[in-house]
């Protein structure tokens, strides 16, 4: 359907432009929309549609574009993802017709996961798979060996969900590629459609990323009160970054110590805790360290639920 001014500059002048609006007018008259609409409001006449002719033609218009939507990136209507909806009133023997503009259930839907979105913050995680959506089914089937850890996760869910922030976090150990990284995302995905606030922190990048970050202090503590406030804050590969005494004692060390008995850690590795405790007990620079390394752990092991996620390598599959 042109819209109503192209169709009217292309109409001749004289006798044949009246012909050609009181056809229009008859065919508007006989759309199914039309008379529902005055059959919700028995005043609307003749009259009053031909004075808001072109309210009513986009009405009609950009209800048969919703029917056949072609997606919002495609919307035809003049507001993206919106449609006009038209009510009448009738004031001292005078019928008025009004529009206004409502939003459509996909750009609501879209509104409500930018929203989720924006909720998230993630270093060094590839976006996709914050991005895509996951059904509780979905991660539950991916791999049947790994159920009673999926499981684990979703209980944590719908706890945190009935229940509020919880103080103890989760730590997903398991072998390379069995998706942990998959399910803190979905995790985040899922709180944050609750209303919570995430980080995610792939640790690897993000320790080589303090080296830099140590000459800007503005920045570095800008960083580290995040991850301090956040509702929920993950670890992802940890034991995997090349660790030293600074990063894991003034960075590390303070962001834990802030966020144990006040809001979740949760962490993803390869390592349990006993051997992530030997990691953090050695550092290239200064060696051993075992009491460093058993601090630590003190703000770990007390505020987690660990979970051991087994299953195949799924890197590289498609």
């Amino acid at each position: 359907m042109d819209s109503l001014g192209e169709l009217l500059k292309a109409w001749p002048t004289g006798q044949t432009i009246t012909e050609q609006a009181e056809h229009k007018l008859t065919e508007l008259l006989s759309e199914p929309l039309v008379l529902k609409l005055r059959e919700k409001y028995p005043d609307l006449d003749e009259r009053t549609i031909r004075l808001n002719l072109n309210r009513v033609y986009q009405y009609v218009t950009e209800y048969r574009s919703c029917s056949n939507c072609p997606g919002l990136d495609h919307c035809p209507n003049d507001f993206e993802g919106h449609y006009t909806l038209l009510s009448s009133d009738t004031v001292n023997g005078l019928t008025q017709l009004y529009d206004r503009k409502v939003a459509c259930k996909k750009f609501i839907a879209r509104q409500n996961e930018d929203q989720i979105r924006s909720r998230v913050r993630s270093f060094y995680i590839d976006e996709k798979a914050l991005q895509r959506g996951y059904s509780s089914d979905e991660i539950l089937t991916n791999d049947l060996e790994r159920a009673k850890a999926v499981g684990q996760v979703l209980k944590y869910i719908d706890r945190t969900k009935e229940h509020g922030l919880q103080e103890e976090g989760l730590y997903l150990a398991g072998r390379f590629g069995t998706g942990k990284t998959f399910l803190m995302c979905y995790l985040l995905h899922e709180l944050a459609k609750a209303g919570y606030s995430g980080v995610i922190v792939y640790m690897p990048d993000f320790v080589e990323d303090l080296k830099s970050l140590m000459h800007e202090p503005g920045k570095l503590k800008e960083t580290v009160e995040m991850m301090k406030e956040t509702d929920l804050l993950i670890f992802d590969d940890m034991g995997a970054e090349n660790l030293n005494p600074w990063v894991r004692d003034h960075v590390l060390g303070a962001i834990l110590n802030y966020r144990m008995q006040r809001k979740p850690t949760f962490y993803t590795s390869n390592y349990e805790l006993e051997a992530l405790e030997k990691h953090f007990s050695f550092t290239s620079k200064d060696g051993d360290e075992l009491h460093k390394g058993q601090r630590i752990m003190d703000r770990i092991r007390p505020y987690v639920e660990v979970v051991m996620v087994t299953g195949e390598n799924k890197r590289g599959r498609k």
